[in-house]
């Protein structure tokens, strides 16, 4: 007699192991398309990934991507270089078109000036063409503001004046431009910005004006200072707020009343910033650590008042994990004599990292 393997084993075991097959099979059934989803996800994730640095990659300094134009005409993104196409990209209203350059009446008797600057220990400097007769038409504007009865003065409305001027912002663009395409990093942009007018010369003007029967110096425009290369607090502070707004930054003056003294503010954690104001001090009288309000100026004076803020314009802030943060505290413990031993060489230190100078002016 014959007996089959099944027989040996009851129907109803049979049935069981049955459904333990098919639960076994199931589950490894399961299991792979449980591996393959996973697959699938990391391999979603590894192209967005990568998409993502091809489009940060694939872009300009002011996140133009290649072969597009900027949002400032005439600008075109190519290869990762801001260049002027107008014939591509048009001009703005104020200028007008001559193949491929956009052209003002202002631009006329152009002279080179060197812009110096100190980025990541290393000092350079920007070439940049500045024109004599946008400088005369500037320093023609008048001097004062009118208000309706209803309206009240205020200190800000000069400085908004003197920075939001549209044909300057025209000429100052290519400073701008240059900066992005030396920087693909915001960052880096700023700083460098930063060190560029805070290496500007600390120099009033020795233009005279006359207002409500008094004499008082002349106030320069930004392009002015730029022109001349030099600059006082309130002058210097106009031209880097410029520069930062233009960059995307949020940026706001600080006014001490006491001290008399003008400063820029840049939005960051509040942490790191004045008081509760949410601004990171910035002096622009010489190099200093974005962040440092210890400064000790010539005369001894430290700015112990509470600044006035005024906004200029809203944009990004800095982030939280900037070394310039933990410097800046450094450099305020040196100057308390928090350090003994090691004093000279951590002052050498941030003096070579900043490009810092020992003294600092007050107007």
């Amino acid at each position: 007699m014959v007996i089959k393997e099944n027989e040996l084993i009851p129907k109803e075991k049979q049935g069981k192991l049955r459904k333990i097959f098919m639960n076994k099979h199931y589950l490894l059934i399961l299991i792979a398309l449980l591996i393959i989803l996973i697959i699938l996800i990391i391999s979603d994730f590894s192209l967005n990934n990568f998409n993502d640095k091809e489009i940060f990659q694939n872009s300009c300094g002011d996140s133009t991507p290649y072969g597009l134009c900027s949002l400032n005409k005439p600008y075109y993104c190519e290869e990762g270089v801001l260049v002027e196409r107008a014939e591509i990209c048009g001009c703005p209203n104020i200028l007008y078109q001559n193949e491929s350059l956009c052209v003002s009446r202002y631009k006329q008797n152009s002279k080179e000036i060197n812009l110096n600057y100190f980025l990541g220990e290393n000092k350079d400097s920007i070439n940049l063409l500045v024109y004599s007769d946008l400088m005369n038409y500037l320093s023609d504007l008048p001097v004062s503001i009118s208000y309706s009865e209803n309206e009240t003065p205020s200190r800000v409305d000069f400085k908004l004046r003197n920075i939001n001027n549209d044909l300057q912002r025209e000429l100052l663009l290519p400073l701008i431009v240059e900066i992005q395409n030396l920087e693909n990093n915001s960052l880096d942009q700023m700083r460098l910005a930063v060190s560029l007018v805070q290496n500007i010369k600390y120099e009033s003007s020795n233009k005279t004006i006359f207002l409500g029967g008094q004499e008082i110096n002349y106030s320069r425009y930004p392009y002015e200072v730029l022109y001349e290369g030099r600059g006082i607090c309130g002058e210097k502070t106009e031209l880097l707020a410029f520069l930062l707004k233009e960059l995307g930054y949020e940026t706001a003056f600080f006014y001490y009343i006491e001290e008399n003294h003008e400063a820029v503010g840049i939005k960051c954690p509040e942490k790191f910033g004045i008081g509760d104001s949410g601004y990171c001090f910035i002096e622009t009288t010489g190099p200093s650590i974005i962040s440092d309000s210890s400064i000790i100026y010539v005369d001894g004076t430290v700015l112990k008042s509470i600044p006035e803020v005024y906004l200029i314009s809203e944009g990004r802030s800095l982030p939280e994990n900037m070394p310039e943060y933990k410097d800046a505290k450094l450099m305020k413990r040196l100057r308390e004599g928090k350090f003994v031993f090691f004093k000279k060489s951590k002052l050498e230190y941030l003096s070579e990292k900043y490009g810092l100078v020992e003294e600092y002016r007050l107007d």
